[in-house]
């Protein structure tokens, strides 16, 4: 133990290589856009300043400021020393000016938020009442209605800022209005549900019935960084609405209110019995608001067309596919003036369909693959832009798909392309990378050329060229099952073929998630798998291999694991391992494996899989029994456990009598997400299986674990686990 100890530290702090805290403390942290919104006249964008004072104007043409739209330092009436972001009208004229943000969930908060008038330069609090959530404009910039307490209030710009109330039946853990609840928050990915219609006299919502939900409980101790002192003695117990399979959602329903009559309707749409409705959507028509309706199993999305006033709903598009309608393809549909554009894998990988706003079929688009993102349809000339997978999946390319059917590649670059299109679709800002090259940033025309270049990160590459850093290097290898898998390794920076190396293998495994991409934003933890670098110098090869389920690689691979979550996924990081023995410059008998969240599941799935590949694994916030989470994520890949007993029965608790290998489990004790209770009903099952395992538990800490010292903590301690049992 002391010489594995002594070994770390001499690694750790080598002349020339990472220092862990660096690596998490932002030393590395690659330079950003910041919130850039583009703007009505289609010829600039808005952004906040690099050093966070200001909302600044950029030309497309030029990528130079010309303008400041918003400065801390130059406002009249309220005043403020400083803001989180902003949220532009969508005349552009005006901001909500967000302040003292208070994180909820993992994508909802509470802010102080400010009316700013971009001409005047005039500022007023949104609401005296305390904080709000979710604000939202009306089209012409002359209404704000937000959330605050479950109740929704309105704010009329053109009658002094005077705020009314449109719902009063607002009530902690049991009515919800205009913001989701946190299981829809979570696995559909927004958090409003609140909208205007176009002529900005009705205000159309979500409500959220929850009583009915069973609670689950977190307990919060006083801990530190931060302190909580009224925990001292006793600690604290905070309640939710948390379904889990198969147990009972919230009750959903859609209303409108008439903001001149005040007057409150319900919408009648159709909903399937326990069925969901993940969005609720304006049109360029007041008489139309999408609704988007789901049932529970997730395989047929309906979207309706819904009158606010009369409250008749008509269904404009029904798409059914095999096993479930992937959440990102419900996110990815655009809602135009007179179109919908819809992305369906119906075909075995993702396309796009345009239908009239009144449900009408009008074209499959043609496109060079999967499609991954969607920027927009033009419909002056008729011409739609996206990503897709064109030239592998390691990689993504901006395209555009012209009137004439024929397809254009705007972003030639090998790597990751991404882009914001301009309002007019006449321009966009490019951010390209690969996975040796942190981010850059140019401003493009509607072709691809260049127009500017925004940020190089030219100091971060100064940085890292210091570091001997080895290149990341792509493989693909066959399994047992001539399955094609992909793969990246790095190596330590004095890697020689002649020696054996220990090996870590990361990995999430998720249904459709991607760690194997030519793209920065890969790694373990992101930002040029840094953090795997940093092992890499402790002596360890480092290894990540995308098996069965993952993404970019059309419909039937990612949803062979459908009802069987964690089967395929396990055997396919066993052949991995395998591979990795046969290889000459690998220990065979030193390969561990480690993962987070669901990558915390197929750790211990894979570590109990049957054949003793893994020496060592770390399993970081792991679901251990899928009835422990909630019914959207789970149901969407499994369907019920009523439904799929012996897809259920198949998980870490119940393989835990064939786990090989050194454990260490670590769990966030304020984790909503994936509950402690999957720790301990785990580490009991090995307590009672005679398996020798560590624990270490993050007081007060969430699904992310960190605040303070605690990122530092965790890393370390992964590393120090391989340490001791691997070398």
């Amino acid at each position: 133990m002391l010489a594995a100890l002594l070994t770390f530290a001499a690694n750790t702090y080598a002349t020339g290589a990472l220092d862990l805290k660096e690596v998490i403390g932002g030393k590395y942290s690659p330079e950003r856009l910041r919130t850039v919104t583009p703007l009505p006249d289609g010829e600039s964008y808005a952004q906040i300043s690099s050093d966070g004072k200001r909302v600044e104007q950029y030309s497309y043409k030029t990528g130079k400021v010309s303008g400041v739209l918003f400065d801390v330092g130059q406002t009249k009436g309220e005043s403020i020393s400083d803001f989180d972001d902003y949220i532009m009208s969508p005349d552009g004229r005006k901001m909500l000016i967000q302040t003292n943000t208070e994180r909820v969930y993992r994508r909802s908060f509470r802010a102080t938020y400010y009316i700013y008038n971009v001409a005047t330069k005039h500022m007023d609090r949104l609401s005296d009442g305390g904080p709000q959530q979710s604000p939202v404009w009306d089209n012409l910039g002359t209404q704000v209605a937000f959330v605050r307490d479950n109740n929704i209030h309105l704010v009329k710009l053109l009658y002094d800022n005077s705020e009314s109330q449109v719902t009063k039946d607002g009530k902690k853990n049991e009515i919800i209005n205009g913001i989701p609840d946190w299981v829809y928050e979570e696995e559909f990915g927004f958090n409003c549900a609140l909208t205007f219609n176009a002529d900005c006299t009705m205000l159309c919502w979500v409500r959220w019935d929850e009583t009915a939900v069973p609670e689950y409980q977190l307990q919060y101790y006083k801990g530190s960084a931060p302190a909580m002192q009224e925990n001292s003695l006793y600690p604290h117990l905070f309640s939710y609405k948390y379904p889990k399979a198969g147990e009972r959602n919230a009750t959903v329903s859609v209303h409108s209110f008439d903001i001149k009559s005040r007057q409150t309707r319900t919408l009648d749409v159709p909903l399937p019995a326990d069925g969901y409705i993940p969005r609720i959507k304006a049109t360029g028509n007041a008489e139309i608001i999408i609704v988007y309706t789901m049932n529970r199993h997730q395989d047929e999305l309906c979207l309706y067309g819904v009158n606010p006033r009369s409250t008749v709903a008509r269904l404009l598009i029904k798409e059914q596919v095999d096993k479930y309608v992937k959440e990102e393809a419900m996110e990815n549909i655009q809602i135009g003036e007179g179109h919908i554009l819809l992305p369906s894998d119906r075909d075995g990988k993702m396309q796009l369909y345009l239908y009239t706003l009144t449900g009408q079929l009008q074209k499959k688009f043609n496109t060079p693959g999967e499609v991954t993102e969607v920027y927009g349809y033009d419909e002056a000339s008729g011409n739609l832009y996206y990503q897709a997978i064109g030239k592998n999946a390691l990689n993504r390319e901006v395209y555009a798909t012209l009137k004439n059917g024929k397809y254009q590649l705007l972003t030639p670059r090998e790597g990751w392309n991404d882009a914001i299109f301009s309002k007019n679709f006449k321009y966009f800002i490019h951010q390209w990378s690969d996975a040796n090259t942190p981010y850059e940033f140019e401003t493009c025309n509607a072709e691809g050329k260049q127009l500017s270049a925004l940020i190089g990160n030219n100091a971060l590459k100064g940085l890292l060229a210091n570091q001997n850093l080895e290149k990341k290097e792509f493989f693909t290898f066959k399994t047992s099952e001539n399955v094609s898998l992909n793969g990246v390794i790095i190596k330590p920076h004095d890697f020689s073929p002649s020696k054996k190396y220990p090996v870590i293998m990361w990995q999430y495994s998720g249904p459709g998630s991607q760690q194997v991409k030519n793209a920065w934003g890969m790694g373990s933890m992101g930002n040029g798998a840094l953090y795997d670098q940093w092992l890499a110098d402790q002596g360890f090869i480092i290894v990540c291999v995308d098996g069965r389920g993952t993404g970019g690689r059309g419909a039937d691979f990612e949803k062979c694991v459908y009802k069987n979550l964690g089967v395929l996924e396990a055997k396919d990081q066993v052949e991995t391992a395998l591979w990795l023995a046969k290889q000459s410059y690998v220990d065979s008998r030193h390969i561990g494996i480690w993962g987070w969240s669901y990558g915390g599941f197929c750790t211990l799935m894979s570590m109990s899989e049957g054949r003793p590949v893994f020496y060592a694994g770390v399993a970081v916030a792991p679901p251990t029994d899928w009835r422990f989470y909630d019914s959207i994520y789970t149901e969407r890949y499994m369907r019920t456990p009523q439904e799929n007993a012996a897809g259920y029965a198949e998980n870490p608790i119940t393989r835990a009598p064939q786990l090989n290998g050194a454990l260490l489990v670590c769990h966030g004790m304020a984790d909503d997400n994936v509950h402690p209770q999957n720790t301990f009903e785990y580490t009991e099952a090995l307590v009672q299986a005679d398996k020798d395992f560590k624990t270490n538990l993050y007081t007060n800490r969430n699904h992310s674990i960190y605040g303070g010292n605690t990122r530092v903590h965790l890393l370390r301690q992964i590393a120090q686990h391989f340490i001791n049992n691997l070398k």
